[in-house]
């Protein structure tokens, strides 16, 4: 069983995590009686991009798209679910709160471009990205000796050929976030205040 399926949140935290849906009368698949099942939400941490399922006090004051304290007022518990456990309209929301992740921490994002680093002989971490071949990883190397990307507009005004860098890093999360199964993590589950 993994640590999504048991609720055990093996010591990761989100400070702040996005309300991707509410579920004012539970779980459909909660055979409790309807006055009986909590109020849930399903959301997006901020941090550590970990899927959340909350269940909320009755009086909770929270809405789609709020950004909450997973351990704050009107929150009675937290426990890190899968993707599949995810409701279908929790799903649709999650490409949107990934791509306002990115844009609300800009610089996080584009620190990756300039510091990602190879993983074994043959495969660097840029080339995790959707769309990064040789020729692009070796162009967005090149110009990072040169001087650090200060941000998106930058990194693709000087690397001939990329174009879309926030949305090729949405694009690269939200695969991580939908299979358990890859090898490789860049940003789910990984606190980026570690090395």
């Amino acid at each position: 069983m993994s640590d999504a399926e048991s609720g055990d949140d093996a010591g990761a935290h989100e400070s702040r995590v996005v309300v991707l849906d509410l579920l004012p009368n539970g779980r459909p698949d909660d055979d409790r009686p309807a006055h009986r099942k909590p109020p849930l939400a399903y959301a997006l941490g901020e941090s550590q991009f970990l899927l959340r399922e909350l269940t909320l006090a009755e009086d909770a004051d929270v809405s789609i798209g709020d950004r909450v304290d997973p351990d704050g007022e009107g929150i009675e518990s937290a426990r890190e679910v899968a993707y599949e456990d995810l409701s279908n309209a929790a799903r649709s929301e999650l490409e949107y709160a990934v791509e306002e992740a990115i844009d609300r921490d800009e610089t996080r994002f584009v620190e990756f471009y300039n510091d990602a680093q190879p993983i074994t002989l043959r495969l660097h971490q840029l080339n995790l990205l959707p769309g990064i071949g040789k020729k692009l990883r070796n162009s967005i190397l090149d110009e990072r000796k040169r001087e650090p990307f200060d941000g998106f507009d930058d990194l693709e005004e000087r690397v001939a050929g990329l174009h879309g860098s926030r949305e090729i890093l949405a694009e690269r999360l939200t695969e991580e976030l939908r299979d358990d199964d890859l090898k490789y993590r860049i940003f789910v589950g990984r606190d980026p205040n570690e090395g």
